[in-house]
């Protein structure tokens, strides 16, 4: 009989363990299956969001957000269910041993058990918000961080190292003290199990002993009374580990409900359908404001037809690169139109119109990525063929032929090892790649050398050929191609008309700054 009962033993320790590798593997893909959804989800909910949100939320809290936030989940998808379920489990098994061994135990004992559960759940909800505080301290650490470390040059060479390790103690002190706080209220909940499991012992010693002094039970009785009480240890502190990571979950999913919770202004329109070619672009009274009270455009009204070129100048904070982002919806007008081809341009799908208007800026990003991917933008629909010919348009055939392996040649996060000229015509044959209908070059050869900017002037050219294009300058020698000029200061138009006519004025602003050879407007 005691080989039996080994065999059986050693039979049911076995299964428990390939079980158990089986409900762990398990757990780990659902939480990994979960979170990683949860993340993709978020991430593009993320890049929806407009602008502005983006302006009020660094680079960093959100990776904190998107991923940190995220992670705390992961234990509650992948174990939550599976804890429980094998805590309840074993908890019933023990009352049923107990209730077995003797009713009046069993009754007694149950009634500790829904206690202390009732207790447990009481007190899952008491750390929530300190929890969440914690979460949020996090994201602001990140958010320094990832702000500091990228403007690094610029710390280094004034100076500030000190202010910078100050404000990094400054985020980590605070860190610390609402972790600190947080753990210090999870243990509440842990402390209460803990107390109320020697209740539970203590109640099991006196009931075991006057049973048994009243006969009712052996002194192997009493033992095993005991015993099986002293098993509901584990459940009860499986069930409030679990309680305190929900807790955690349940602050992580309040904030990421939060941030599903942030609507874009920015939405898609039903499509405006406009033909290819170059298109007409139209402000008609157009005023905005960043922030409320500060409009930055103020009446703003002028019209391009198909295949003009218009020269943008202004002096630094007038409203140019406003215009910009206007025109390719990055922003909605607070008041007037913006149009497009004729079509407001709430009317067009985000896609549509970013496809139909092209932009290049001073400041490029090059992605962790491929040559290709790099001036595709991983749009797979471009081939290789037609890459190769704008790059040799931009004067970058040479450069290519450099590259050890061509198109496939992995490009550095950030354009680490090319120079600023090189990033430059990397835009720029990016739009050309797009084809647009529109073009706004927003001061794009200010980082050039004049070497670089000659090789560039031939492909400026091909760009703007049989396109309308915006063309905003510092320089005046850079709007020597437009076609009309316009001319702002604090957010209005001081001026506009035909490039010829305002250079043959001798009233004109823009004569007299040809005529003191003024080149930069700052």
């Amino acid at each position: 009989a005691l080989l039996v009962l080994a065999a059986v033993y050693i039979a049911a320790a076995l299964a428990g363990q390939v079980l158990g590798v089986a409900a762990t593997d398990a757990g780990e893909w659902v939480g990994w299956t979960a979170t990683n959804a949860m993340r993709a989800d978020l991430a593009e909910h993320c890049l929806d969001l407009d602008m502005a949100f983006h302006q009020e939320h660094t680079p960093g809290e959100m990776i904190e957000r998107i991923d940190g936030d995220i992670d705390t989940l992961s234990n509650f998808f992948s174990q939550f269910v599976i804890l429980v379920l094998g805590s309840g489990l074993y908890l019933v098994g023990v009352l049923v041993l107990l209730w077995l061994e003797d009713w009046r135990i069993g009754v007694s004992i149950a009634a500790f058990t829904v206690v202390s559960v009732v207790v447990v759940t009481r007190l899952q909800n008491v750390s929530v918000p300190y929890v969440t505080r914690e979460r949020q301290a996090s994201a602001e650490l990140y958010g320094f961080l990832e702000e500091r470390l990228a403007g690094l040059a610029d710390l280094r060479s004034n100076g500030a190292s000190s202010y910078v390790m100050h404000r990094f103690h400054h985020f980590m002190r605070n860190l610390f003290r609402a972790g600190r706080r947080s753990g210090m209220m999870e243990g509440v909940m842990w402390s209460a199990t803990t107390g109320l499991f020697v209740v539970g012992l203590a109640l099991a010693l006196v009931l075991g002993l006057v049973l048994y002094r009243q006969g009712a039970i052996t002194l192997g009785g009493a033992y095993l009374i005991w015993s099986y009480t002293s098993e509901l240890r584990w459940p009860i502190q499986q069930l409030a580990q679990q309680l305190q990571d929900l807790q955690r979950a349940t602050a992580s999913i309040r904030r990421v409900q939060q941030l599903y919770s942030e609507r874009g202004r920015i939405e898609d329109g039903p499509g405006a359908g406009v033909e290819p070619g170059p298109l007409s672009v139209e402000f008609r009274g157009v005023s905005f404001s960043y922030h409320e009270g500060e409009q930055v455009l103020r009446d703003v009204s002028f019209r391009l037809e198909p295949g003009e070129v218009l020269g943008l100048l202004g002096r630094t904070g007038s409203g140019k690169s406003t215009i910009a982002r206007l025109l390719l919806r990055l922003y909605d007008a607070t008041d007037g139109q913006v149009l497009v081809g004729g079509e407001d341009v709430r009317r067009f799908r985000l896609d549509e119109l970013h496809a139909r208007v092209g932009m290049v800026t001073q400041q490029v990003q090059v992605l962790q990525g491929t040559v290709r991917d790099n001036l595709t933008m991983f749009d797979t629909s471009k081939s290789d063929g037609r890459v190769i010919e704008v790059l040799r348009d931009v004067g970058l055939s040479s450069w290519l032929r450099s590259l050890p392996d061509g198109l496939d040649t992995e490009l550095s996060a950030g354009g680490l090892g090319l120079s600023a000229g090189e990033e430059q015509l990397l835009a720029f044959a990016r739009v050309f790649l797009r084809d647009p209908g529109v073009v706004v070059l927003d001061e794009a050869s200010s980082r050039l050398d004049p070497a670089t900017e000659l090789r560039l002037e031939h492909a400026v050219d091909e760009l703007l050929e049989g396109r309308t294009a915006i063309i905003i300058a510092h320089r005046l020698d850079t709007v020597r191609r437009a076609d009309r000029i316009l001319l702002l200061e604090d957010g209005r138009v001081v001026e506009h008309g035909r490039r010829q006519d305002l250079e043959s004025d001798p009233d004109s602003r823009f004569r007299a700054l040809l005529r003191t050879g003024e080149e930069v407007l700052a």
